[in-house]
């Protein structure tokens, strides 16, 4: 069998404490900029998807309990980093709902691959969380723009109704694909831990 299938109240747990990770995401828009300016060259890209993923993998990886910080956190900030440049350097900066969708496609599937990797040791079927993230982030910016957040601004990460989207639907993943015996964030070791008892 390809994915695990945790018990309904642990699944839940996951699914609740993941998605309140969602508050993250306005933040790190905010470090992003703060650290970046606008995301309208390569050096803006990068710099600021990388810190805007800083703060998403920690608090990502804080409030799920179920991610190891040292893989996590690093593995979020480079995917961001290196998929924001990517992607917004392919669609030159605009930020059209068409533009900043594919930007969300080239962001996830480099972002995707990376998380994937950094997923505890046990998790079934990693590719499907590296084959979802380029779909739920182009989500996280289609959702924003239409909820008319002026994304003519050029943030690194899409506001907070693509934050709670994506968050929601990627936390229904995670508490599918990681398994119940699993390391805590932060354990100093790879010991696995029962974090259901």
């Amino acid at each position: 069998m390809f994915v695990s299938h945790p018990s309904r109240s642990t699944a839940a747990r996951t699914w609740w404490t993941w998605f309140a990770g969602f508050l993250a995401f306005p933040i790190a828009g905010v470090a992003g900029t703060a650290a970046a300016g606008r995301v309208d060259s390569p050096v803006a890209a990068l710099v600021g998807g990388t810190v805007a993923g800083l703060v998403i993998g920690a608090a990502q990886a804080v409030v799920s309990r179920r991610l190891n910080l040292r893989r996590w956190i690093p593995a979020t900030a480079m995917g961001m980093g290196l998929g924001l440049l990517l992607g917004a350097t392919i669609v030159g900066y605009r930020t059209s709902l068409p533009d900043l969708a594919l930007m969300g496609v080239l962001t996830g599937a480099v972002l995707g691959p990376l998380q994937a990797w950094a997923l505890p040791t046990g998790t079934h079927a990693r590719w499907l969380w590296a084959a979802a993230m380029p779909a739920l982030w182009a989500l996280g910016w289609s959702v924003t723009t239409l909820g008319g957040i002026n994304v003519h601004d050029q943030f690194t990460v899409f506001g907070a109704y693509g934050a709670v989207t994506v968050s929601a639907l990627s936390g229904l993943l995670l508490a599918r694909l990681v398994p119940t015996h699993t390391v805590l964030a932060t354990a100093p070791t790879s010991v696995p831990v029962d974090v259901a008892s």
